[in-house]
């Protein structure tokens, strides 16, 4: 069977996680095959942690000054700022024969599309190791931020986390999602933090500029989004043994899409619930 291979664009927050949860519900139908969508956001955004509390870790009223979105993803993990980068979401059965049934192992999966795609970009990236790479640094150096430290099978340059994923798995259908930063805002992303002084917001900063970075710094040269997206499309379907159609969303995603934005995801009560 051939994946879908979906680009969306430039979409708004809201729509494009109602856009991820509805090619979830359409796949978990069996109505479709395994998809993969490449997208971007506009305006800029900070997506929260399907667990994180969102009005003690991030700034809400700081990022509706800056005119950034808030938007709560399905997904775990921590706050990601949405702006120069090219995001990725597939959805695939967990029953399907190519997908490691495991979490940690699905990572590496689908991490070798991502690896095989960045260095088609001139990045020779790596694979973190189980054991994340700041595993044993004390909380007080932790934030609330996704790119504070790399994760099992995430993403790696010279020891930077340099994509950040995260998967949840409902219905019987994996949906993991990924950024990769064309440009990194270590400054502005802590900016957005709920964080007691300015001193600590400073402190954060230089934390995140320290572990992670993006395809134009790893790269030593500007990369734009429409020639990330061509590269990681190009190199995902052999990494996974799979061939890519191009393809467009069908009708019934795109009326879950519609609905999910305007009932769910623009709404505080689902974005600002815990």
């Amino acid at each position: 069977m051939k994946w879908r291979v979906i680009r969306s664009g430039i979409g708004q927050a809201a729509t494009n996680m109602a856009v991820d949860e509805a090619m979830l519900r359409a796949n978990a139908g069996g109505q479709l095959p395994p998809t993969i969508r490449f997208y971007g956001w506009q305006p800029a955004a900070v997506s929260i942690g399907y667990f994180q509390k969102a009005a003690a870790e991030v700034d809400i009223s700081e990022c509706r000054r800056q005119g950034i979105d808030v938007v709560r993803r399905l997904t775990g993990g921590r706050a990601v700022l949405h702006d120069a980068e090219l995001t990725y979401s597939l959805v695939v059965s967990e029953t399907h024969p190519l997908v490691p049934p495991t979490i940690t192992a699905s990572y590496r999966f689908f991490s070798q599309g991502l690896l095989d795609g960045l260095k088609m970009l001139g990045i020779e990236a790596q694979m973190s190791m189980p054991q994340a790479a700041y595993s044993q640094t004390k909380r007080r150096h932790t934030s609330a931020a996704c790119f504070d430290a790399p994760s099992h099978y995430e993403v790696t340059f010279d020891g930077r986390k340099l994509i950040g994923s995260a998967q949840v798995r409902k219905e019987g259908v994996i949906l993991q999602h990924g950024s990769l930063l064309l440009n990194f805002k270590p400054r502005q992303l802590a900016s957005l933090l709920n964080l007691p002084t300015p001193e600590a917001k400073a402190s954060v900063a230089g934390m995140l500029g320290k572990r992670a970075t993006s395809l134009t710094e790893a790269a030593k040269r500007e990369i734009s989004w429409e020639e990330a997206c061509q590269a990681i499309q190009t190199a995902f379907g052999p990494a996974l043994g799979v061939e890519l159609a191009a393809d467009s969303l069908s009708q019934a995603e795109q009326r879950m899409a519609q609905e999910l934005a305007a009932t769910k995801y623009m709404q505080d009560t689902w974005n600002l619930r815990r």
